[in-house]
This record gives structure tokens, C-alpha cells and sequence, in this order.
């Protein structure tokens, strides 16, 4: 499957600042979901995956949305600067982001 086209734009994305932090919280999601595996296995009371789950999704929430922040701070406010078709494009590739979050 080929990599969808991306207008050009900086050389590093928007959370190489926070990177580190990123995947802490993505390897804690990790074994968030890991220990899901397990209480199913162990037939854990539905209720109790179910909140497990919920946990889980929240965290992946904020991890989407700290990127979401990052990428209009960094992706698109540095092409709005430079200004042409290159601003537009990255707007509007944000806002395609944005629904998808808010539709899942």
C-alpha cells in the first residue's frame, strides 16, 4: 500500500520536541491493552474489560490530540507563515484529521 501524498513541509513533525513522552504514553497504552488480552483470557467480568477499554480509548484519545495540537502548532502554523497553496493544503488536511477523530 503506497504512502498517501503529504504537501511538502518541515523537515521534522510537529512532536519531535515531545517524542520521547509520546512513546512513553504509547507503551503504556500498550500494556493497557496487553493486560485487556489477559482479562479476556481469564474470562474477567464484562464490566470490568469494559472499563478497561474505556481507559485505554481515552488514552489514545489524548495521544491524538497532543499530536493533533502539535501538527497546527508546528505543521500547519509554519505553512500559514510561508503563505501559498502549501497553508491551504495543510488546513485543510488538519481538518480532515479533525473529523476523523471526532467520528471515532
Amino acid at each position: 500500500m503506497s504512502q498517501p501524498e503529504h504537501p511538502p513541509g518541515p523537515a521534522q513533525p510537529g512532536y519531535s520536541a515531545i517524542k520521547d513522552a509520546q512513546l512513553k504514553r504509547l507503551r503504556r497504552i500498550e500494556g493497557q491493552v496487553r493486560g485487556l488480552q489477559r482479562m479476556v483470557e481469564a474470562d474477567t467480568y464484562c464490566i470490568d474489560v469494559l472499563t478497561q477499554v474505556s481507559a485505554a480509548t481515552k488514552a489514545l484519545e489524548a495521544v491524538a490530540l497532543s499530536l493533533l495540537e502539535e501538527h497546527l502548532g508546528h505543521c500547519v502554523a509554519g505553512a500559514i507563515q510561508a503563505g501559498g497553496q502549501d497553508a491551504e493544503a495543510k488546513v485543510k488536511e488538519a481538518s480532515a484529521a479533525i473529523a476523523r477523530l471526532v467520528r471515532s
